[in-house]
């Protein structure tokens, strides 16, 4: 049995596959299996991965379900204890794998951990700003305080024991985008996470991805069922509010007036820093070239979005 089961979902990444792929063949751990999960490809997505004679790589073909059906597939296939998640379009760095063998091996109570990543964008890579302080290598952290600024884990580049998913489920298939988030809140109630901050792993921004269409994202995320939570759990509030902002700002630049004051009146305004509140009251017309400006600025490593 191998020690890691790497789960690659696939969708139309021909332009991608095969750099993420030879990413994952080339760690200089070795044991591991690759599965594949081809989920309705209707690209030379499927022709890209055959192309690679390894017996480490498993591919399987399942029509078009979503990115959570086609990981949860993966999960099912998976024979290895620890579970690791890669997108089609992002890349690991030799050692990512080593580096988590030796964390699982040097903290075996914890059954979550992740690594810092780097971000491509069109203009240049950039490292991952994250709301922590580093004071050495490593830590353990509690999910929610540790990411206000950015998500210290990320779907490729944590590694997780197969029983975290027996305990807190799988991906939501319910999800159109978020789904990535409903999980995490989901661990970081149960469990702390071992952190690295060697950046490990590389997120490639594809301005075509799902996840950029701002109405899908705020119609599938809903953050009610942890509402009785949050009221005794200060971290969890904190955190969800950010999050509302986020959506919040969204809401707005597509003149969603409903689901703007729906997520305006859940948050703790008091707990928000000032300079949020005012992007909340500034009308659409000015939001969206402040938005554009910040984008850019961030694209070239220089500051964060506005939705942070």
């Amino acid at each position: 049995m191998s020690y890691f089961s790497i789960i690659i979902p696939l969708y139309n990444k021909e332009n991608f596959i095969e750099n993420t792929l030879k990413s994952v063949l080339n760690q200089n751990f070795t044991d591991f299996e690759v599965i594949i999960v081809n989920d309705g490809s209707t690209d030379l997505s499927r022709e890209k991965v055959l192309q690679f004679d390894d017996l480490r790589v498993h591919f399987y073909q399942k029509k078009n379900e979503g990115v959570s059906a086609a990981r949860n597939y993966g999960i099912e296939k998976a024979k290895s204890d620890y579970i690791t998640f890669i997108d089609a379009d992002d890349y690991w760095y030799p050692e990512f794998l080593g580096e988590m063998f030796k964390n699982i091996n040097s903290y075996p109570n914890l059954k979550v951990f992740s690594a810092a990543i780097e971000i491509e964008t069109s203009k240049s890579v950039i490292p991952a700003n994250y709301s922590i302080k580093k004071t050495r290598n490593s830590d353990v952290v509690n999910y929610f305080t540790a990411s206000i600024k950015r998500t210290v884990l990320c779907s490729s580049s944590a590694v997780f024991h197969k029983t975290v998913f027996e305990q807190t489920g799988q991906f939501n298939t319910e999800l159109k985008s978020g789904e990535d988030t409903d999980l995490w809140i989901r661990i970081g109630l149960i469990y702390p996470i071992h952190f690295s901050w060697k950046i490990l792993a590389r997120y490639v921004y594809d301005p075509y991805s799902l996840s950029k269409k701002h109405k899908i994202t705020i119609d599938s995320i809903n953050f009610c069922k942890y509402q009785l939570l949050e009221k005794t759990n200060p971290d969890l509030k904190k955190f969800l509010d950010l999050n509302r902002f986020s959506l919040a700002i969204k809401s707005k630049l597509i003149n969603d007036k409903e689901s703007f004051k729906k997520l305006y009146e859940e948050i703790d305004l008091h707990k928000l820093s000032l300079k949020k509140r005012l992007l909340l009251r500034l009308p659409s017309f000015l939001l969206s070239p402040l938005i554009v400006f910040k984008t850019v600025l961030a694209n070239l490593g220089l500051g964060n979005s506005v939705f942070k």
